[in-house]
């Protein structure tokens, strides 16, 4: 989202830079705390207290010194979620005009979310402006008149969302080793990067999980891709997926997720990754054979997107059920590609998908009703084209970038000084 959003700005003719935080494990197993609770949930159930604070501080104090040395007063900075929050007094003090950017929450608060609050609240009160993806994350000491919602947005020309014809889509995940090799023809794995270059998807996904041959190209596809975070409940998927499609209807299901070593602030990823393994080796030999779990390289960005795109263009239903979610732009990027998708109702995915457009899931924890749908879904081919074509429709209508472009001009107009 931020590539395009930033290279938009600088062909504006805008001075804007991204710069990236860093920090060791400590600082991020206490911003996944943090992560966990704003969405309602315990996390590794640990405190979030004086020590965790003064962690959180040294660390976001190093980063403002160094922010500090390109920003001058009056300049508008654009800090995006808590790992960032620590850094808004010192900015402020400098004389910038600080806009605070969070991407998640949970509708109704709880004892977790008022805990995370409770930690982050001295670091943001001293924020010109915050932005939220929803009105119900708002904590209610925030004041309203300095709050924006602005949905996140996908940009349909990157590497992730570029338009793919078939047969490249076949090269690309026989490259990767998802689909079996066909041995005659060149193959092209060819896509257009952000810059604008010419790259192409050279690397190998990891099979982490699957028995017998690969994929063929006219197998049913069952798809989630995101991060190995328990929220996305890759697990629920599997146990769904084969406790009531297996048998009833001939598809696979493939969960996919990023290389968990190549992921540095998520110390859970690979905790995630190894419980999914655990369970697909205690599944019968017929439903590992139609379940493959993989995980893609990380170490070139725009080749990953092109392997994601492949990915999500070769699937016949794409799923999001997710226990709790921010705002899940993975459903905008499967509807865009005219797929028919099946999502948890919480959230931003609630947002995304209007009657229609999707199937949402009432209660993802609904393992049997998750599947029942999914099952009945792919029963009906005629119904999965239909959904997927008002789906792209409804993406472009308002989840694109231009919209979210024109909503942050108003918002750094409303606090950029004179």
């Amino acid at each position: 989202m931020l590539q395009v959003l930033v290279g938009y700005t600088l062909d504006a003719g805008v001075d804007i830079r991204w710069l990236v935080m860093s920090g060791d494990q400590e600082f991020f197993t206490v911003t996944k705390r943090m992560h966990n609770r704003l969405h309602g949930m315990p996390g590794d159930g640990g405190p979030l207290g004086a020590a965790e604070a003064r962690k959180y501080r040294s660390v976001t104090d190093s980063s403002a010194a160094s922010v500090l040395e390109r920003v001058r007063s009056g300049d508008v900075v654009l800090l995006h979620d808590p790992q960032t929050a620590g850094l808004v007094p010192r900015l402020a003090d400098a004389g910038a005009r600080v806009i605070w950017r969070c991407h998640i929450g949970r509708e109704t608060a709880n004892d977790w979310t008022e805990e995370a609050w409770w930690f982050l609240r001295p670091f943001l009160e001293a924020s010109a402006a915050y932005v939220f993806s929803l009105r119900e994350y708002v904590p209610e000491w925030i004041d309203a008149g300095k709050v924006s919602v602005i949905p996140p947005s996908i940009d349909p020309f990157s590497p992730k969302n570029q338009d793919l014809p078939d047969e490249k889509v076949f090269d690309i995940l026989r490259r990767i080793g998802v689909l079996a090799v066909d041995e005659g023809g060149d193959a092209d794995t060819s896509f257009v990067r952000r810059d604008g270059r010419l790259g192409r998807v050279e690397r190998h996904a990891s099979i982490l999980a699957g028995e017998g041959p690969l994929l063929d190209p006219s197998d049913r596809l069952v798809l989630q891709v995101s991060r190995w975070d328990r929220l996305k409940d890759m697990a629920g998927v599997m146990e769904g997926f084969v406790s009531r499609v297996g048998g009833r209807v001939d598809a696979h299901l493939a969960l996919v997720g990023p290389s968990a070593a190549e992921v540095q602030d998520d110390p859970e990823g690979a905790e995630v990754v190894g419980e999914c393994v655990a369970a697909w080796e205690g599944l019968p030999a017929q439903a590992r054979r139609r379940v493959h779990l993989v995980t893609l390289p990380m170490e070139d960005v725009d080749e990953n997107a092109a392997m994601v795109n492949a990915l999500q263009r070769h699937a016949t239903v794409i799923v999001q059920k997710s226990l709790a979610e921010g705002f899940g732009l993975t459903v905008a990027e499967g509807m865009w590609k005219s797929k028919a998708v099946v999502a948890s109702a919480v959230g931003g995915i609630a947002k995304q998908i209007e009657p229609g457009t999707g199937v949402l899931l009432e209660d993802p924890a609904d393992l049997d009703a998750f599947g029942d749908t999914l099952a009945s879904l792919l029963e009906r081919p005629d119904e999965i084209a239909r959904l997927g074509q008002r789906a792209r429709r409804h993406v472009l209508d308002g989840y694109v970038g231009d919209m979210h472009l024109i909503r942050y001009a108003k918002l750094i107009q409303s606090v950029a000084p004179g």
